[in-house]
């Protein structure tokens, strides 16, 4: 019997430039059409920042690359068993909808009219936790703080406190792989002088960042934000702490590649990060619900009003409601945040506790990590602030250790990683 024509090679011919493969990570492909989502992307993020856009071959490099490092890391989280569930990725959704002062689906027909699928930026975001979570067990959990550095940064920041100085940075880094040749180091060098050479004539830093840079800062145009000199690298911090604003540092090189650092300004800081004096103390505990498709923000706000009414006037137990109910990891223990510093919890969190007195529940209360109410069980005065000052020592010093090894870790991620590249210009 014949057989009908089969139009398949020319619905392959048609399809092929959309489903072209730009590059294989491992085992997994990257596709153009995923290439070109993530650079439009970039390029409404470069707008928002008010970043001109570098020329659209380097972009699209520098979001491959990008795309190359997101992938080997999402393999890796695969392999060790992280994942994520729909109510999480609901719920920051929700909150990105929320920061850009727009409803869900407003934010969805906002998406789409910039031609960025909703399922596309839904998996985007899961991707983001899955990598936040892979950072936390390879990386954060295995930073170790000893007593003598607490007491040698103590040391240091005794009498410096009420003059502390906030910097803001932006860099711009040339990676260099582990085991790199001299002359691979060397033309890395070369370029970061003609980069600077570019800068000093007056091209724009964060274009050239947004280009360039391999930093995960890149298409912030390498802005790393104000930050005290604790939370600085000592390398960034050596290098920048004489200069004058708008002023570039000398090149600088780590273990990572090289830097290119410009002092964006510097200021005083808001406040210090040691305690001198009496410290108020606030014991407390939540429920926390989380906005999801399923249960959007009138239902949650509902839930917790009814939660809160079997408390105030039915006399139940918070503690067992929260265990019953929550959805933070604070559940299993009724709630209990236990002892609260101010600058503890967010902001949001931090007001509506301010306002109760012990016993008192609150309103449910809206912050970046859902819907909340809270009840404080006591509060005390501290007077000697030493723990205190120990446990922000501790911060401080982890913060600064955990960006550092988390650089390091992604580049030897990076050097580890199979990468065939198929994009002419790449």
């Amino acid at each position: 019997m014949a057989q009908a024509p089969v139009p398949a090679p020319a619905s392959a011919t048609t399809s092929r430039p959309l489903d072209r493969i730009v590059a294989v990570v491992n085992d997994a492909a990257i596709t153009e059409s995923e290439l070109e989502a993530r650079t439009q992307i970039a390029m409404s993020q470069l707008r928002r920042q008010n970043i001109a856009a570098p020329p659209p071959a380097a972009l699209r490099r520098q979001v491959l690359e990008r795309m190359i490092i997101d992938r080997a890391q999402l393999q890796l989280a695969r392999e060790s068993g992280v994942r994520v569930d729909d109510a999480t990725v609901n719920a920051a959704v929700a909150r990105i909808a929320e920061q850009n002062g727009t409803s869900l689906p407003q934010f969805r027909d906002q998406l789409e009219k910039q031609g960025i699928s909703f399922v596309r930026f839904r998996n985007d975001v899961r991707d983001d936790i899955i990598t936040s979570r892979l950072r936390d067990r390879e990386v954060d959990s295995r930073i170790v703080i000893s007593e003598g550095e607490i007491d040698n940064f103590l040391a240091e920041q005794a009498g410096v406190n009420a003059g502390a100085v906030e910097y803001n940075i932006a860099q711009i880094l040339l990676r260099v792989p582990d085991n790199a040749s001299t002359d691979r180091i060397e033309a890395t060098r070369r370029q970061a002088e003609d980069l600077i050479g570019q800068l000093r004539g007056g091209a724009d830093f964060a274009r050239l960042a947004a280009s360039s840079s391999s930093a995960p800062e890149a298409l912030a145009g390498g802005a790393l934000g104000w930050r005290t000199a604790d939370r600085l690298p000592t390398l960034f911090l050596d290098a920048v702490k004489d200069l004058k604003t708008g002023e570039l540092a000398p090149l600088v090189r780590s273990p990572g590649g090289f830097h290119i650092l410009k002092l964006i300004g510097r200021r005083d800081a808001t406040e210090g990060r040691l305690a001198t004096g009496p410290v108020e103390q606030t014991h407390a505990r939540h429920i926390l619900l989380r906005v999801s498709e399923l249960t959007p923000e009138a239902e949650v706000r509902r839930r917790l009003l009814d939660l809160r009414e079997r408390v105030v006037r039915g006399g139940q137990d918070f503690g067992q409601l929260a265990r019953l109910h929550s959805v933070d990891s604070t559940a299993t223990r009724g709630g209990d945040l236990g002892w609260l510093y101010p600058g503890d919890t967010v902001p949001e969190f931090e007001r509506a506790m301010a306002l109760l007195k012990p016993g008192e529940v609150s309103q449910p209360i809206a912050t970046p990590f859902g819907w909340h109410l809270v009840q404080v069980m006591e509060r005390r005065t501290e007077e000697s602030p030493v723990e205190r000052n120990r446990l922000a020592a501790r911060q401080a010093l982890r913060q600064r250790k955990a960006e550092e090894a988390y650089l390091e870790w992604i580049r030897q991620l990076r050097d580890r990683t199979y990468v065939e590249y198929r994009l002419e210009d790449a």
